[in-house]
């Protein structure tokens, strides 16, 4: 990425990211996080409804259709709903370490427009590890996985604990979380929120 600030360089101790053996099989969908997130949910009538795939190492694939409602200039995606998509895709990363983190800086860079219609091929994968911080890259493509580069993104995302959401979240939606039966959904509640 052109222009990355130093803050999104690993340090010299940084360490090759490592996949989770509990982490999902490459090509299986990792479905949403929380019903209520505006980038994955099902329950957000306006939002991305992304869907990430497990990927080969410590990388996911994910996709979404930029909706009328996705507008900034006519007939074209707001730049801040491609960033939430790059963002919820990089997220999506932590599920494959089993860490919960949230995002610490994100920089994006918008290389075309995006058109109202299009479909938009993420990639994303996490480049190093270094004690809480973990580093990672993300490309969107328009026109297939292999079609022209239409905004990327590196990130830096810290490593909470769940008492992160619990102090900082509005107490219903934490404890109707909280109180899920599903463990794994429990955990994936509180997966990449900031």
């Amino acid at each position: 990425m052109s222009g990355t600030s130093a803050a999104l360089e690993p340090p010299a101790g940084a360490v090759e990211p490592v996949r989770h053996p509990d982490a999902p099989a490459p090509g299986e969908l990792l479905g949403a996080h929380y019903e209520q997130c505006f980038g994955c949910g099902g329950g957000q009538s306006h939002g991305l409804h992304l869907e990430a795939r497990a990927g080969e190492g410590v990388t996911v694939t994910a996709e979404f259709t930029v909706q009328p409602a996705h507008q900034g200039a006519p007939g074209l995606a707001h730049g801040g709903v491609l960033a939430t998509a790059l963002d919820e895709t990089l997220g999506s990363l932590n599920w494959l370490l089993r860490t919960i983190a949230v995002t610490g800086r994100l920089e994006t860079d918008f290389v075309r427009p995006v058109p109202v219609g299009t479909t938009l091929y993420l990639e994303a994968e996490v480049t190093a590890v270094a004690g809480r911080k973990i580093y990672s890259t993300a490309t969107g493509r328009i026109g297939g996985p292999e079609g022209p580069v239409a905004v990327r993104a590196d990130a830096l995302f810290v490593e909470v604990q769940v008492k992160h959401f619990v102090q900082h979240g509005r107490r219903e939606e934490i404890d109707a979380a909280m109180s899920d039966p599903d463990q794994v959904r429990r955990g994936r509640a509180f997966e990449v929120n900031p």
